[in-house]
């Protein structure tokens, strides 16, 4: 994701820039590994070789990075499942296709369950964005799909927060806790749930 919008101090340069893209993966480790209250900025800025004071060149807090972190991380994992599924030739190809991504994401990134289960009491505000804005991109491309006649139309927004929930606990059984199937088989399995259901033939 681009720096730019995520500190109130934005970089002006490029070297700025890369600075706060240092402090945000150190934030990452300093907070997946520590958790928000135990997290110290002195941890972030050894993690990302800055001086103290360059700290507070970009962020007045350690809530200030706290949250735009979060917002980093929720539009890197949209990014990442967006350009997994560009070129899926269908709404269920997608769906399977970026669910693949999405475990494989979070087994590179465990850290993304911690902080983001973190901002619900930290940042309830982020928490809130970070999923109403996955939902609305689920919405839109379930109408969609349904316009072409590749899935039956339905409640979009509804489907979605089903999908999503379905993805949430997947990554974190699957990507977290453990990884005895891979995300392909996961997504296998579970696509095949939605696209055929429960009930007998």
């Amino acid at each position: 994701m681009n720096v730019d919008g995520l500190a109130a101090k934005a970089p002006r340069t490029a070297r700025g820039q890369n600075t706060l893209r240092r402090l945000l993966e150190a934030a990452a480790a300093e907070f997946g590994t520590r958790g928000y209250h135990e997290a110290a900025i002195t941890g972030i800025t050894q993690r990302a070789g800055v001086a103290l004071g360059t700290f507070y060149t970009y962020f007045d807090s350690k809530e200030e990075l706290f949250r735009a972190l979060v917002r980093d991380m929720s539009h890197s994992v949209r990014q990442h499942v967006a350009e997994a599924v560009k070129d899926a030739p269908d709404r269920l190809a997608a769906e399977r296709t970026g669910l693949t991504a999405f475990i494989a994401f979070v087994r590179k990134h465990p850290e993304l369950y911690r902080i983001i289960e973190e901002a619900q009491f930290v940042a309830p505000d982020e928490y809130r964005q970070h999923y109403l804005t996955f939902v609305d991109g689920y919405r839109r491309n379930l109408a969609a799909a349904a316009e072409r006649g590749e899935i039956v139309a339905g409640a979009d927004e509804t489907r979605g927060w089903a999908l999503i929930g379905m993805s949430v606990f997947l990554g974190m059984r699957y990507g977290v806790w453990d990884k005895d199937l891979s995300p392909q088989e996961v997504a296998d399995i579970a696509i095949t749930l939605v696209s055929e259901g429960l009930k007998g033939r």
